[in-house]
């Protein structure tokens, strides 16, 4: 049986539940479902509460009782011992690179596969007894609802749905370019004997969205001509579903590719309720595995009628006796996200509004969602999991900047809410989180997977007055107009909510990755270790223009301490006068600024911004590399000032090279 290693957070994202990933050994598999993650031998005892995570805000959001983390191994006997997260050998089809036989084996298939064709009986007697092990074919077939399927070679060669034939199929390639030169062959000399049909796979991988929003494939159309359509099995081998009911258009992919696997993952700030009515031991004792159980029960069973007696009597007097009564109820509070009843509301909590789509089973808006975090992040709050300073403005920025903060600590949980297939497109709570199990939990016992960081950052905001000056010009509104009209004729294809892409989102959109692109020489970190987290509206309730750009990696990288020192005056006005004078000559202009005028990047979705100057690690991004222009930051060649920091931007380049 194949297994390997893999980081926990990647269990997360990129490689969480439904996606393919590759073993040591060369074998392709599928991480199962969460079913199946926290199985344990009957020998052994499964103790949850080390794994479970506690963020409320983030529980409100995607209407769930906990997070869990994912199962670390552990060799020996004891509790949880022997925890691993199953994955399933997956495409199914197998081919000898020999003599290009094809076989299909059961998904439960753990051992290698060795190729048994009587062409290879000669050389066996002689060198070995048995055939060449067989390799994973690169083929499978996907969906827009996320299902996933082996290639139907049988169904493409024979061009039938149901072909009588059962012959040798073999994947041979006859040169030339691309899928052209590949053909699937039913072998009339094999064993069992072939009709002898052969196919290309040419066009498997086409497929396309009219102008009505109907998905068109090649695969689907073509496999047995317009008249009888092959659709889509619905399919879900991570989850040990073979078939179900589908009847969307499949089509081609290489199980490698981008478009296989899209993760739906929600971040959040962990904010407290009160600033530092709860000390770090007080945090560490409530996620203790001798505490947490009793709490959960207690807090399910009693709610609002608990007290403190009642608590303390139910937790272990030695780890208590030091905290006060009122720390204790803060603490209980604070983990569960429950108000003082003391306090005054202040509207329905995260997470308990309408979604972006306008239902409750949609995301709550994300102006909404990050509003709290911005407010908080203003401050400056000193909490176990929250502290901020202020540093001051450098003499340079005061006009442009209008307040910057040093995020000495952050506490981030991420949690994978379902994916996508075929691109990054909406998805409703629901839907999926049926992708990631086969059984319904009641949003109260329903959980996701996810991990819990913590790290640094520093956080800056445009100064209000310079920035609504600007964004109402004629020549701003109507540059990023450009990036609204072309994500909406992409959005009108692919049955996607429309947006509007403000000048202030691209302004701090793109700001963002001309910052960490400089601070990666400055600070020294890795530029995947850096995250941008936009804090952008116009609504006139929740007016932001804001970004934290932060790391929470799982490492020492995460608070190393270096890019909270840049938040200091005299560090982040250099920072900030290299990334503008970088910005304002790309290494690929002027191909770079001029190619922005007719749009470049993921669906063409940027203006001035490329490899060479503003793109970044898509882990880095908010927006998967969209919606970047550098124009709008400081200008271009054509219109110099129109960029925020056009003047600014002027004055910076004796200051950068010194």
């Amino acid at each position: 049986m194949s297994s390997g290693n893999i980081r926990r957070a990647q269990l997360v994202s990129p490689f969480g539940v439904g996606a393919l990933s590759i073993l040591v050994d060369g074998t392709s598999v599928i991480t199962a479902g969460l079913d199946a993650w926290y199985d344990v031998e009957t020998k052994n005892q499964l103790r949850l509460s080390e794994y479970q995570a506690q963020d409320w805000r983030l529980q409100a959001r995607l209407k769930v009782g906990e997070f869990r983390l994912p199962p670390d191994y552990r060799p020996g006997n004891e509790a949880n011992a022997r925890l691993t997260v199953p994955v399933l050998r997956f495409p199914g089809w197998s081919f000898c690179i020999y003599c290009k036989r094809l076989e299909h084996h059961p998904l439960t298939f753990a051992q290698p596969v060795y190729c048994d064709d009587p062409k290879h009986k000669q050389d066996i007697g002689r060198k070995k007894k048995r055939g060449p092990r067989m390799s994973q074919v690169p083929f499978v077939a996907i969906c827009t609802l996320g299902h996933l399927d082996d290639f139907p070679f049988r169904q493409w060669v024979h061009r039938r749905h149901q072909p009588s034939c059962n012959g040798v199929l073999r994947l041979q390639s006859r040169g030339g370019g691309g899928l052209d030169g590949q053909v699937v062959i039913c072998d009339e000399q094999g064993l069992p004997k072939g009709c002898g049909a052969e196919r290309s796979l040419a066009g498997i991988l086409i497929g396309a969205t009219g102008r009505t929003g109907e998905e068109r494939t090649n695969l689907t159309d073509q496999l047995a001509g317009k008249d009888d359509p092959f659709y889509c099995t619905g399919a879900r081998p991570w989850l040990g579903e073979d078939g179900g009911s589908c009847d969307r258009p499949v089509r081609g992919a290489l199980r490698a590719a981008g478009n296989i696997y899209f993760p739906k993952v929600e971040s959040s700030l962990y904010l407290p309720q009160k600033i530092g009515a709860v000390s770090a031991t007080l945090h560490e004792l409530l996620i203790h595995p001798d505490v947490s159980p009793a709490l959960r029960a207690l807090h399910q069973a009693l709610g609002a009628r608990l007290t403190v007696e009642i608590l303390r009597g139910a937790l272990p007097v030695e780890l208590f006796k030091p905290i006060t009564d009122e720390e204790l109820m803060a603490g209980y509070r604070d983990h569960f996200g429950i108000a003082d009843p003391g306090d005054a509301p202040d509207g329905p909590p995260p997470g308990s509004g309408t979604g972006e789509d306008g239902d409750d089973d949609s995301l709550t808006r994300t102006d909404e969602w990050r509003h709290d975090e911005y407010r908080l992040l203003r401050e400056t709050p000193d909490d176990p999991y929250l502290t901020a300073k202020d540093p001051g403005v450098a003499p340079e920025l005061e006009g442009i900047l209008n307040r910057v903060r040093r995020v000495d600590v952050l506490r981030e949980t991420r949690a994978m809410r379902g994916f996508t297939r075929v691109r990054d497109s909406g998805l409703k709570l629901t839907a999926g989180k049926r992708m990631l199990r086969r059984g319904f939990l009641e949003p109260s016992h329903d959980w996701l997977p996810a991990y819990v960081v913590k790290g640094e950052g520093i956080y800056l905001e445009l100064d209000r007055q310079r920035l609504k000056d600007w964004e109402q010009r004629e020549a701003v509104l109507a540059r990023a107009g450009q990036i609204t009209q072309r994500f909406g004729d992409v959005a009108r294809l692919r049955g996607l909510r429309e947006r509007t892409i403000s000048p202030r989102f691209v302004l701090l959109h793109t700001l963002g990755h001309l910052l960490i692109n400089e601070l990666i020489y400055a600070c020294g970190y890795s530029s995947a270790s850096l995250r941008e987290r936009l804090y952008v509206s116009e609504s006139p309730e929740r007016s932001m223009a804001g970004i934290l750009i932060y790391t929470a990696a799982g490492d020492s990288e995460g608070t190393m301490g270096g890019l909270v020192r840049m938040a200091k005056p005299g560090q982040l006005w250099p920072v900030m006068a290299n990334a503008l004078s970088d910005a304002r000559w790309c290494s690929t202009d002027p191909v770079c600024m001029e190619a922005g005028e007719a749009g470049q990047g993921p669906d063409s979705c940027n203006l001035a911004a490329c490899h060479g100057c503003a793109l970044l690690p898509e882990t880095s991004c908010e927006e998967f590399n969209r919606f970047l222009d550098r124009g709008l930051v400081v200008g271009t060649f054509t219109n110099p000032d129109l960029g925020y920091f056009s003047d600014l931007a002027s004055n910076t380049l004796q200051i950068a090279t010194v």
